[in-house]
């Protein structure tokens, strides 16, 4: 009786996420059963909605009760959408259906910080009260739910998703859909917790076409899922535990040189765990017959932040592109909603970190605006377009989480790549094919995103400046110094340069190398697989790491 409780009781200690045998042997179950209804499709919709809001209790408890209420809400208002004639009403919807899911966003990954900035602000005393967590314990009785609001694993992806269904019903790229096919596309388990973001209209006509899966797509995936599990497992994780993680929590502790080489690492660490974790999701979706897009297009050899952006996270850049960057203007002229969105984040800056200065700036925006509408509309165009990016990218920290850390980390990007739109129209490397020049432009564009992750891999407010005013005046380099911690960390830094060697080799090689993988007989290919997850485990902590984008 114990072991079933277990089966079907939530462990905030044991999660079930995709580095667990548990998950695996869930993972085996379901293609059972997926192998013998996968020609019945609505059933198959059904089963891997069922399936995968399981996979989510076991991965989040009662919040699936959260997930179950925004799948009824959005699916009402897309059925809405797809029924209304008139395109007015429909934008009322759509504004909604939006107002709905960032209201309930921003509550659960909000609401302290907004709260706590807000009392700071005006000197009040307000604090917050979990009103779900009031309901839930008078429905199903004292204690079942904590007071404190704690965010839901992956609320911002699942909310995209609802997002997306709706706003792709009014531009007419899908059709309103079946209750559980529009369930099966938001919860399906590989993208739910941690993406890549899924647009309803990629995904939404797979759930209608046949499965198929020939041995060439087998090996691929194969060799996707080994490829996460590595740099999962191996890469980050163990990179994290023994050397990153040590520097973070106290680099004053160390000389400022070896703080440069854990952000360096840090780099590869977060690069390793979320592209794994997508490296993972891709290549199980695809042994279901599903294919979801690529998120990573090997980041690090990007020559630019522009590049950079195109190769990072490709499912929610290009979200943010079509659902924010491009409504407001996009490269074109903006309208009202680049006037008016400017202003709300302005606000929203000057509110949380109380820099007042930030009042001139804005003002000062607002008149080159007012100058350039009627003296150089060239002007004003190349202007809407910086708000519009300077915006996207504001937005897309906000989005990793509630932390002034997070503003500064998105603003710092969204100003690179406007110095960028400027700089590459005068720069005489732009266009140059010279090795030379590539490496060099490759290692600044790393050291610049690098830079950047201070803000991100470091919590609290002025926890940055204190490490970057640390690494600048202790950086204490010596050449007996650095062989002591490359000696002291020598496992650890013979993975990072392992880690950025594969990442630096030419796509063709890969590629090639997965053919090869292809041809050899499934039994030498099962034996390969399970020799390398063997070697791999080997490598776990006994720290548990999870993936780092379940927290956004």
């Amino acid at each position: 009786m114990e072991k079933i409780y277990n089966l079907f009781s939530f462990n905030v200690e044991e999660p079930l996420i995709f580095t667990q045998l548990d998950f695996w042997l869930f993972f085996i179950l379901v293609m059972v059963v997926f192998s013998a209804i996968h020609k019945h499709f609505l059933v198959r919709s059904i089963f891997l909605t069922v399936i995968s809001l399981f996979f989510y209790f076991k991965t989040s408890g009662l919040f699936v009760l959260l997930l179950g209420l925004t799948l009824v809400v959005n699916y009402l208002f897309g059925s809405l959408v797809g029924k209304t004639d008139k395109d007015r009403s429909k934008k009322w919807l759509i504004a909604g259906s939006v107002i709905f899911n960032l209201l309930l966003l921003g509550y659960f990954k909000y609401a302290y910080f907004f709260t706590d900035s807000f009392n700071q602000l005006f000197q009040t005393k307000y604090e917050i009260v979990n009103q779900f967590a009031l309901w839930g314990n008078g429905f199903f009785g004292e204690g079942t739910f904590v007071d404190k609001i704690l965010i839901p694993v992956g609320v911002s992806f699942f909310t995209f998703h609802n997002i997306s269904y709706v706003v792709d019903i009014y531009r007419k790229e899908i059709k309103v859909s079946s209750f559980f096919d529009f369930t099966f596309y938001v919860t399906y388990f590989p993208h739910l917790v941690a993406g890549p973001i899924v647009r309803a209209r990629d995904f939404i006509p797979q759930i209608n076409q046949p499965f198929t899966l020939n041995k060439q797509d087998f090996s691929w995936s194969l060799v996707q899922i080994t490829k996460g599990l590595f740099k999962k497992i191996v890469l980050a994780d163990y990179i994290a535990v023994h050397f990153i993680d040590k520097i973070a929590d106290s680099p004053e502790a160390y000389p400022g040189f070896v703080s440069v080489l854990a952000m360096w690492a840090y780099s590869l660490q977060i690069y390793g765990d979320f592209s794994g974790y997508t490296d993972i999701a891709i290549g199980i979706s695809r042994l279901m017959g599903f294919t979801l897009l690529e998120n990573f297009n090997s980041p690090y050899k990007a020559v630019s932040v522009a590049d950079f952006w195109r190769r990072w996270h490709k499912s929610l850049g290009s979200w943010l592109r079509d659902y924010l960057y491009i409504p407001l203007g996009g490269n074109r002229s903006g309208g009202l909603g680049t006037y008016i969105a400017t202003t709300i984040i302005f606000v929203f800056l000057i509110f949380i970190t109380q820099w007042y200065e930030l009042i001139y700036v804005y003002l000062g925006l607002m008149i080159l605006y007012f100058l350039c509408w009627h003296l150089l509309p060239k002007v004003k165009n190349y202007l809407n377009r910086d708000l519009n990016l300077l915006i996207t990218m504001v937005v897309g920290g906000l989005w990793h989480g509630a932390s002034e850390n997070f503003v500064i980390w998105g603003s710092m990007n969204g100003l690179a790549l406007i110095f960028f739109q400027y700089w590459k129209k005068i720069s005489p490397y732009e266009n140059s094919t010279a090795w030379g020049i590539r490496a060099w432009r490759i290692f600044l564009t790393f050291n610049f995103i690098t830079f950047t992750r201070i803000w991100f891999r470091l919590d609290e407010a002025g926890e940055p400046m204190k490490m970057l005013n640390h690494i600048w005046v202790h950086f204490d380099f010596t050449w007996d110094l650095f062989v002591k911690v490359l000696e002291t960390y020598q496992a650890v830094f013979w993975l990072i340069l392992t880690g950025f060697v594969l990442h630096w080799l030419p796509q063709s090689w890969k590629d090639k190398g997965t053919q090869l993988f292809a041809r050899i007989p499934f039994v030498f290919q099962a034996i390969c697989i399970a020799f390398s997850v063997f070697l791999m485990y080997q490598a776990i902590s006994d720290t548990f790491k999870p993936f780092v984008y379940f927290q956004f």
